[in-house]
């Protein structure tokens, strides 16, 4: 499953410049009512409220044509994983009144950029993305939302981004120290062979520790098409989803 996988009994065929703009959007609204749907059922399953939990859709490689559909349906939140496509798209969608999160692999390179456009950036996993950051936030004249993305991953794993659980009080007070970003919370991703509510429930024990430490970094993003309810049972307050709204993404030439 990729990282953003349809979840079981979603079936969405892959999208291209075939498809025409009024069957594109009627697939989209059932979709996206679909992932909304599905996502109350899981905050009811777990004793939560609605409201508790906010949905981000994850639009990498669609077209802004997608996003003005996603947001005319009331989406507000928009998940980008590459620096130059995100960047594309919020000064194409710059007269929508969206929040852009910014959750792929960051180079320090790139970090300034990303702050200029950027809502929230959910990837930090390092202390070298800070300063660069720290300077994107400081240009563009207003604060930045970061969450430190952390590890769920054995020891030794490699190819993952996050940085591990023991690193992160450090990560996480370097965060806080910048003067123009603001530690909000943190991000995960379920080790793909691991039952994602056991690797939940121990992210759910490190955003307990941070919290005792850093008492406003309250949000946790976790859940993804495939393990929503499962993040949802742990406490996530943000669930990031790609394909069970989007369906499969299309080829990239």
């Amino acid at each position: 499953m990729s990282a953003h996988g349809t979840a079981p009994g979603d079936r969405h065929r892959p999208t291209g410049g075939s498809v025409a703009p009024a069957e594109r959007a009627a697939e989209l609204t059932a979709a996206l009512g679909r992932a909304r749907e599905r996502l109350a059922d899981a905050c009811v399953a777990a004793g939560r409220a609605r409201d508790d939990v906010d949905l981000v859709v994850v639009t990498k490689f669609f077209p802004a044509s997608d996003v003005r559909v996603l947001a005319g349906l009331g989406v507000t939140d928009v998940g980008e994983n590459r620096h130059q496509e995100a960047e594309a798209k919020a000064a194409e969608l710059a007269d929508l009144d969206l929040s852009w999160h910014f959750i792929g692999g960051l180079q320090s390179n790139k970090a300034s950029a990303v702050a200029a456009y950027s809502a929230v950036v959910e990837s930090v996993d390092r202390p070298k993305l800070v300063g660069p950051l720290d300077r994107g936030a400081e240009r563009r004249g207003r604060p930045l939302d970061v969450l430190v993305q952390v590890s769920l991953d054995p020891p030794g794993a490699e190819g993952r981004a996050g940085v591990g659980p023991e690193a992160l009080p450090a990560l996480a007070d370097r965060v806080a120290q910048a003067e123009h970003l603001r530690l909000r919370g943190l991000m995960a991703v379920a080790p793909p062979a691991e039952d994602p509510a056991v690797a939940f429930e121990r992210l759910a024990r490190l955003r307990e520790r941070l919290l005792a430490q850093h008492p406003a970094a309250t949000v946790l993003s976790a859940g993804m098409s495939g393990d929503l309810e499962q993040a949802v049972a742990a406490g996530a307050t943000h669930v990031r989803l790609g394909s069970a709204v989007l369906g499969s993404r299309p080829t990239v030439q």
